[in-house]
C-alpha cells in the first residue's frame, strides 16, 4: 500500500515538474520572440532555446528563490549581530547610529567622543 502511495507522488511530482518547465519554457519563448527582437535587434528564438536560457539563468542568478540558503559566516546578518550584543553595547550602537558617526568599529573598540 506505502509503494503506491509512493509511486504515485512520484508519478504527480514528475507531472507537475514537466508542466512547470514547459509553461516557464512556453514563457520565456513568447516573451522573448514579443520583446527582444524588437527592443535590442536580436534574433527570434525557439523553444528548446528559450528552455536553455531559462536554464542558464537559473544557474547564474541563483535558482528557486524558495529553496533554504546556507548561513553566511557573519552569523545570520544585522538582526543576528544585534541579538549578540550586551544591553550596554546595544545602547552604544544605537547611540553611534543616530549620532551619525561614521565606520563601523566592533562593539568594545568604540572610541566615546560624545
Amino acid at each position: 500500500m506505502r509503494r503506491k502511495n509512493l509511486a504515485k507522488v512520484i508519478v504527480g511530482f514528475a507531472v507537475f515538474a514537466l508542466v512547470f518547465v514547459t509553461v516557464f519554457g512556453w514563457a520565456v519563448h513568447q516573451l522573448w520572440n514579443v520583446l527582444m527582437p524588437e527592443l535590442f535587434g536580436l534574433p527570434r528564438v525557439g523553444f528548446w532555446q528559450a528552455l536553455g536560457l531559462l536554464t542558464l539563468s537559473w544557474l547564474l542568478f541563483g535558482g528557486w528563490r524558495g529553496m533554504p540558503r546556507r548561513r553566511h559566516s557573519w552569523g545570520g546578518g544585522p538582526c543576528g549581530r544585534w541579538e549578540g550584543l550586551t544591553a550596554e553595547e546595544r545602547k552604544r550602537l544605537a547611540r553611534r547610529m543616530f549620532s551619525g558617526e561614521a565606520g563601523e568599529a566592533p562593539p568594545g573598540q568604540e572610541s566615546e567622543s560624545a
